[in-house]
């Protein structure tokens, strides 16, 4: 479960827009949550496969849980291994290349 603002710890699985299964594209949104202040859709932050739906509707969760599994990448429709994410929290981006530390004060 993503944070979704406010200081708020939890948030109701309302309604699931995916099942195990379907291809999901980056922006698309995969469920409706609802906060102590308002019900909110989650898009889903890259491409891929839904491998699994951790929580029925009707669940609450909190901040930080994984809820939904999608498998991503070439051949995600075979792919064994799943990528577990939050949904619609920032995809983590590649590592970048170690590069040699400047010497001397930057800005």
């Amino acid at each position: 479960m993503p944070d979704v603002g406010e200081g708020l710890t939890e948030a109701e699985i309302l309604k699931w827009y995916v099942q195990p299964g379907d291809t999901v594209t980056d922006g698309q949104v995969v469920c409706e949550v609802e906060t102590a202040k308002a019900a909110v859709e989650l898009p889903i932050p890259f491409d891929g496969v839904v491998h699994e739906l951790r929580f029925p509707e009707g669940t609450t969760v909190d901040v930080g849980q994984v809820i939904i599994s999608v498998r991503t990448g070439a051949g995600a429709d075979e792919a064994p291994a799943a990528a577990d994410v939050p949904a619609a929290a920032p995809a983590a981006a590649p590592a970048p290349a170690e590069e040699p530390e400047p010497e001397g004060r930057q800005p």
